[in-house]
């Protein structure tokens, strides 16, 4: 389960404060010294008591008119400071069962009941309210290859619990799995993002907890959706390019990106079972379990 931290610190910082504080060290969830930096202005800052909602009224006020880019992040997250180096932070609302929001949009648009892990490591405090649950879980990433269906034996039950007023807790990439249930509140969190160039090359993934297997990747990146337009447009050089990329890619996600692209492409199902067939060669193991699913389709289609 995410690591729990557990210091006191008296001192009330403001944003501007805290964000300094944590760039002049940097945020590095695997050196003990960063983590214990940032882990302290995020304390300091949960001190503050008014930032938040001095924060979202002088937006409301605003209407959002000026720096809606820096400042907007979606309707239940709130940018607080944009990325900075190797970090950014956010605000995170949490609606309970029974309000207006839920029953409107239901529990997915929250991330509720979608168990997940993390492509990124963050530290997180609950701000205000009671906090959403968890049932918690751990797994061994190293042991996963990724591809829907897939077996994980290493995940295992950890134990519920939920993000309390006060309490900081260290998710960690790659090892905390969660399934989060609504809080009895409307309750607030508080994000220290951890960031780096490579880690839209790592795999997140959504779990199904029923059968212990991975459901789906749910950390598709811009590369994918750049590539999927570029072969549909059609162009030589995309279509080189994504030949290319499903042979030799380092990632197997934008491998398989790129076979589905030039798939799609196909009118015939027999071109498109040839080209199926000769992405399950590739030498990829998630390319060619994924390849084996999409020959199975058509022969059913």
């Amino acid at each position: 389960m995410p690591r729990v931290i557990d210091l006191c610190d008296p001192q009330v910082a403001s944003l501007p404060e805290m964000v300094a504080g944590i760039a002049a060290a940097g945020f590095d969830p695997a050196d003990e010294a960063s983590l214990a930096n940032a882990a302290t202005w995020l304390r300091r800052l949960g001190n503050n008591r008014s930032f938040l909602g001095d924060l979202l009224v002088e937006e409301l006020a605003q209407r959002h008119r000026e720096d809606v880019l820096d400042s907007a992040y979606g309707p239940q997250v709130v940018m607080l400071a944009p990325p900075t180096g190797d970090f950014f932070i956010r605000a995170a609302m949490w609606p309970s069962s029974d309000e207006h929001m839920m029953r409107a949009s239901g529990g997915t648009s929250f991330v509720y009941g979608l168990p997940h892990d993390h492509n990124f490591s963050f530290l997180t405090l609950g701000y205000f309210g009671p906090g959403y649950w968890s049932d918690y879980y751990e797994f061994d990433y190293e042991a996963v290859t990724g591809f829907r269906g897939e077996a994980v034996p290493s995940l295992r039950f950890v134990e519920r619990s939920r993000l309390e007023e006060g309490k900081i807790q260290l998710y960690r990439a790659h090892v905390d799995v969660h399934a989060q249930i609504p809080a009895d509140s409307l309750s607030v969190s508080i994000n220290v993002m951890h960031t780096t160039a490579v880690q839209p090359w790592f795999d997140q993934y959504r779990f199904d907890l029923d059968q212990g297997e991975i459901g789906a990747i749910v950390s598709p990146g811009p590369t994918d959706a750049f590539m999927r337009i570029a072969v549909g447009l059609g162009g030589d050089e995309a279509l080189d390019l994504a030949h290319a990329f499903a042979r030799r890619h380092p990632s197997d996600r934008l491998r398989l990106v790129c076979w589905d692209a030039l798939a799609g492409r196909e009118s015939d199902p027999a071109a498109r079972d040839a080209l199926w067939r000769e992405a399950e060669g590739s030498g990829s193991r998630y390319v060619a379990v994924e390849a084996r699913t999409r020959r199975g389709a058509l022969v059913g289609a």
